[in-house]
């Protein structure tokens, strides 16, 4: 019998389970309503951040099959050493974060926009922490509990269901707090940062990987405006901030910031290489011809009626924002790791 790790490696896994929630004939029905949200169908930044739970949630009951049918459990880009597999370097990059925080065991760690754990449980095996999975989506909560369980970590890690701009969580309650190319779904990045404050215990640190355009994006080039709104409606966003308004937004939601650092920028292997070119077998999956290979099988699978109606939407608007994503890597306009290390103030301002 396959394990719970193991069930969704196949085509026919993601074919099967893609719509997670949403009953499967509903599928169709719920990509035609996520992509209304967009600029290419008419949508708007202000409608995407008035609606943006029924938005990402929606994204992610659409995509998270495809995401770990290409990613593994960990849905996130990484800093990369020459000879460094993709593998290794996004394990390198969870572990930057808990050496940054300084996690170690007896500590309370609330992962925010936590996916289905993938990096949870590589830092609570890493670090002895315990980890709390704060996720907005039931069937990605779901699936990181049975992976939880699977791993062995279900005493000591758990998963929240809730908002992170409304979090259900006592003030001062964490000894440390990370974000993984997550709160860029916010509609209100600094709101979104105060909540993680409010919950942080005085003197406590948050660190993340934010997704953001650089100093270089320019709003009036064409060329530049695409690749965002080729980034946004293939991963769920509202609005893409930049690099110097995360900095700003986390000081206006209290923090003091320790250090921010570009990371894309030190990498001796691009982060987007693995959707523009890769070929080792463990990035097959990623790569131009692993995407086209995977969307022709989806197509089969749904004629067949294997999987929903609409699974070949979803594999569309995740291939634009794959080419959203190569074409600003390579203009050096966004990028999907500003880090940030900062600290609630020991005491409040007066």
């Amino acid at each position: 019998m396959a394990s719970d790790s193991e069930k969704l490696t196949g085509a026919l896994g993601l074919a099967s389970l893609t719509g997670g929630s949403i009953s499967k004939d509903k599928v169709k029905e719920a990509v035609c309503g996520y992509e209304q949200y967009h600029a290419q169908y008419g949508g708007d930044a202000q409608g995407r951040k008035a609606l943006y739970a029924d938005m990402v949630n929606k994204y992610y009951d659409l995509a998270t099959s495809f995401y770990e049918y290409g990613w593994g459990e960990s849905f996130h880009f990484a800093h990369r050493h020459k000879n460094e597999t993709l593998r290794e370097s996004i394990r390198r990059h969870q572990h930057y974060l808990a050496l940054r925080l300084g996690l170690k065991p007896g500590m309370k760690v609330l992962d925010v926009g936590c996916g289905i754990g993938g990096p949870l449980r590589e830092i609570a095996i890493f670090s002895g922490a315990s980890i709390t999975g704060l996720n907005n989506n039931q069937f990605q909560v779901a699936r990181g509990t049975a992976l939880n369980k699977a791993a062995g970590l279900d005493k000591t890690c758990d998963y929240l269901k809730a908002d992170f701009m409304k979090m259900p969580i006592a003030d001062s309650s964490y000894d440390a707090a990370y974000a993984i190319e997550a709160t860029c779904h916010a509609p209100s990045p600094v709101e979104c940062y105060r909540e993680i404050c409010r919950v942080l215990k005085p003197g406590q640190c948050f660190a993340g990987y934010e997704w953001c355009v650089t100093d270089a994006y320019n709003a009036d080039d064409p060329v530049h405006r695409k690749c965002k709104e080729d980034i946004e409606i293939g991963d769920g966003l509202p609005d893409l901030q930049s690099c110097s308004q995360c900095v700003e937004a986390l000081k206006g939601a209290g923090f003091e910031v320790i250090m921010t650092e570009d990371l894309a920028k030190s990498s001796a292997i691009p982060w987007y290489y693995p959707l523009a070119r890769g070929f080792g077998l463990s990035e097959f999956r990623l790569t131009s011809f692993g995407r086209f290979f995977t969307r022709r099988l989806v197509w089969l699978l749904e004629t067949l009626r294997v999987a929903p109606v609409g699974t070949t939407q979803v594999s569309r608007f995740l291939e634009t924002a794959s080419h959203g994503l190569v074409a600003g890597g390579k203009r050096e306009i966004f990028t999907p790791m500003f880090f940030f290390l900062v600290r609630k103030p020991a005491k409040a301002a007066s």
